[in-house]
Order: C-alpha cells, then structure tokens, then sequence
C-alpha cells in the first residue's frame, strides 16, 4: 500500500521546510541548533497541518540521529522504554511525541531523567496551549515554540514540488494544474499543508486522462476534491479587499445581518488570520471608547478563534460580530491619537518639563530634573494639578470624548470635570 503524499513529501532535512521561516531559516533557533548540532528537547504547538512532525523529521534528517514517533495518547510505557534502551545502545535518539498534551504522570516520570541526561531529544507536538495543558515539570526542561498556519505562498511552494518530485511526488503523472485550482489549494485549506496535498493528490488519482494522457487539474476539479467552492472573497484582487472593507463598514453601520454575510463569506476563504486583525482594529477604532469591555471580548474572541481553527472559530467570531453590531459607537479614541501625532509631526512638540524628567541617576538634581514633581498619591484623591505637556504645546487638546453610551459619557464627564481641576489649580501657582 502506497503512503499518502503527504507523509511522501516530508521533509529530508531542515532546507525542506515550508513555513515557519521564524524557526527555521537560516539565523534562526531550530536551523541554529541543528547547524551546531546542540539540539535541545522541545514542544512545537499550532494548528494541524502546520508542519510539527515535519520539523522533527527534518531535525532528525539533517543530524542523522535516530528518528521515532509516538502517540503521548496511545502508545505505552513500555513503547518509551523501547526508545530509551535503543538511545543507550545507539548515542542519542530523537524522539517525535505528538498529543504531548495527554502524556500521563507515569509515563512522564519515566521521560523526565533521560531528558535531562540529553540521551533522548524530545519533539512534543500539539494542539494546545502548552502554558495551559502541559504539566511544569515538562515544561522547565523543554523549549516551548509556536508554529503557524502556513501562508498560501508556502503551501503553494510545497504543492508545486510535489507536482515535480517524480520520487516522492506526482511527478512521473502528466498533470497540469491550472492557476485557479492551484489557487484554490492554498487558500482554502486554511494553512493545512497535509489537506492541501491530499486533496492533490486525490484529484490526480482520480481524474480521466484526456486523448493525449494529460491529467487538467481544474477549479472544479479542485472544488470536489477538498469539498470546497472558491469564494470570491480570496487573497488576491479587489474582491478580497472589497469584502474585508463592507464587513467593517456594516460593523461601523450598525447592520448586524450585512456584517454575518461578510463575515460568511470571509470565513469560506478560509481567511482566519483577515478576520482577526480587521475585527480587533474595527473593535477599538469604531466602538472603542463607547464600549470598552465589547472590544475586550472581541480580542478574547479573535483568541479562542485562533486556537480553535475553522470550522469552530465561526462561532465566537459570529459572537463578537453581534455584539461589535449593535454597541453604541465612537471613534474618539482614534481621532485623539491622531490628533497629537498630526501635531507631533507639524513640529508641535516642545521639551519636557524639568519636573518630569527621569531623576533616578547621579547629577540629575543638580540638573532640576525632577525637582518640584508633584507625586499624585501624596494628595487627597491621588491627584494634584500639575503641567505635564511642554510649555509649546501646553493648551493642546486632543481628546474630544462624544459621550455615545453609558461609558463614554461618564468618561466624558471625568475629563473635563479633571480639565477644569487642572486649569483652575495651575491658575493658582
């Protein structure tokens, strides 16, 4: 029985890693590591098909060390000391241990000394959180490194060598892939580089050469395959930005139902890592200050979406959409910033005043720094008025609360009611 494609097409050595250029291109941990041959245990955690075991067999496959794989979940104790006794015997073994997360106190117990002696080389994988699921005595003697979703570019790197390699891949098959079934593949397969390579390779193996022996990879071809339609909401065009610029406008509208479409339709791309980063900033630019505690859900929603992946990650994100919906809304938080960064750059900056300058080194006294600072928490209320802007700019104003929901107004109220403090008191120095 022939194995999977994708299992065919792991990496040999650490240069055939796709993704994860953070650990392992050239300057970085892994590849420094391996390149000295000063390996260290380590747990890799992120989403599946993100290149854990792969990293691993290629660690193995660039020093030449022994290379086993074990389930922390299914295989037993006796399966670890079988490992151990081949490290005794042969130098140091590389050991792949996937769902570290569900290793048990009796198996630990048996791992933690043959970590620590460097015999066996311990690669955990998981899904998990380890800071959250891993037990801390595993945790101290390991370095903990995230791995990412892969990119579109890196999966479409990996399907094309795999559409070449005529030892490993498909490449003694004459297949022509076309640009939108080979677009579709690393799209829609949400950074899963094993799903990716399945579906290629159950579209190769299951479609009819044509008279002249040619296998056509199409979109529809593709779209059967991994059981996915292309969206026109994908990574390149203006569709794409068109989609991401009318979810965060019915957002800012208040149109919750526009809001789940684009949402929707977003979530089809397969665009996890979109959908984040515009629902966190549309969650402080547009309701900010009105609703403080809906974008402090909202980032915790962006987080559990991120660990959960598609297709659960839906779920909270629908959630935050909602709420992010129908919140009072109020750009003051943005406008204020902007404000001062528009002055800063029109030369609207000044000196900082003497009283506030940093005074916690020898002869700073001797400069003024520091020396009539009016330390707050000495005065009733734990404030004192007191000029902190530079004399330049020292009526600047940049803060315009609106007072658009229970939140806003009341810190409308408490800036100028501290304005007013701070101009009457200053009056009076």
């Amino acid at each position: 029985m022939q194995e999977p494609l994708a299992y065919r097409m792991r990496p040999r050595t650490i240069d055939e890693v796709v993704g994860q250029r953070h650990l392992v291109a050239p300057g970085k941990i892994i590849n420094r590591m391996v390149k000295a041959k000063m390996l260290s245990s380590m747990i890799l955690y992120g989403p599946p098909g993100t290149g854990k075991t792969s990293i691993a067999s290629a660690i193995a496959g660039s020093t030449k060390y022994a290379f086993r794989k074990l389930n922390a979940a299914t295989d037993t104790k006796k399966d670890l000391e079988a490992v151990v006794a081949e490290a005794r015997m042969s130098g140091t073994v590389i050991l792949m241990l996937d769902e570290i997360h569900r290793l048990d106190k009796s198996k630990q117990d048996f791992l933690l000394p043959h970590l620590e002696s460097g015999r066996v080389i311990m690669i955990g994988a998981t899904t998990e959180n380890p800071y959250i699921s891993i037990n801390p005595a595993i945790r101290s003697r390991v370095q903990i490194f995230p791995v990412h979703p892969l990119t579109p570019a890196d999966i479409k790197v990996a399907v094309q060598r795999a559409v070449t390699d005529k030892t490993r891949g498909l490449g003694k098959m004459p297949i022509e892939l076309t640009d939108e079934a080979l677009q579709l593949l690393c799209t829609a397969t949400n950074g899963d580089l094993r799903s990716a390579l399945n579906g290629l390779e159950l579209a190769a193996r299951s479609t009819d050469p044509d008279n002249q022996g040619q296998i056509h990879l199409t979109l529809p071809v593709m779209e059967e395959s991994i059981q996915k339609k292309a969206i026109a909401a994908d990574r390149n065009g203006d569709a794409h930005y068109d989609v991401i610029s009318a979810f965060q406008k019915s957002i800012r509208g208040s149109d919750t139902d526009a809001a789940l479409h684009y949402l929707g339709r977003l979530v089809e791309a397969g665009d996890l890592p979109i959908i984040a980063r515009r629902l966190m900033v549309i969650a402080y630019e547009d309701i900010g200050m009105a609703n403080p505690p809906a974008a402090q859900r909202a980032v915790t929603a962006v987080q559990a979406a991120e660990r959960l992946g598609f297709p659960e990650a839906r779920i909270p994100l629908a959630d935050a959409v909602i709420e992010l919906c129908l919140s009072p809304k109020s750009n003051s938080g943005i406008t204020a910033i902007d404000k001062a960064i528009t002055q800063i750059h029109r030369g609207g900056t000044g000196e900082v005043p003497a009283d506030l300058k940093d005074a916690h080194y020898q002869g700073a006294a001797k400069l003024g720094h520091g020396k009539n600072y009016r330390y707050p928490h000495d005065f009733p209320q734990d404030w004192v008025a007191q000029q902190y802007l530079p004399d330049k700019i020292k009526n600047a104003q940049y803060f315009n609360p609106k007072g658009n929901g229970n939140f806003e107004a009341a810190f409308k109220d408490q800036y100028w009611k501290l304005k007013r403090a701070q101009e009457r008191g200053l009056n009076k120095l």
